[in-house]
């Protein structure tokens, strides 16, 4: 016999209950060096994955100053740039992520 993973099991058990499956979000924010407005960009982000999204949720941050190939790879045209890989559609929002409301409804989180 197999072990399955714990993430599995628990996949399993929703299932089998009946409950719902919460989706996994993948966010990437793309940031230029530590300005103020990147900083506040991260903050406000940390603490709406935080309220919103915990425990399902894979944050990476990127500052486009050291790695200037991912402004043309992601065609960035403003940062910070939060991307939302998944779960599909993908989303774009540009800001310093301050508004919770605007945030929930443009990556299609329920509420």
């Amino acid at each position: 016999m197999t072990e399955r993973p714990q993430e599995d099991l628990a996949t399993a058990a929703m299932q089998a209950a009946g409950g719902p499956i919460a989706e996994h979000y993948e966010l990437n924010l793309y940031v230029t060096g530590m300005t103020s407005r990147s900083a506040r960009a991260i903050e406000n982000l940390r603490a709406f994955c935080a309220r919103y999204l915990e425990g399902r949720h894979t944050l990476r941050i990127f500052d486009i100053y050291q790695q200037p190939s991912l402004a043309r790879t992601e065609q960035l045209v403003a940062a910070p740039t939060l991307v939302k890989r998944s779960p599909l559609p993908p989303r774009r929002l540009i800001g310093d992520l301050s508004d919770p409301e605007r945030m929930r409804a443009a990556l299609d989180i329920p509420p």
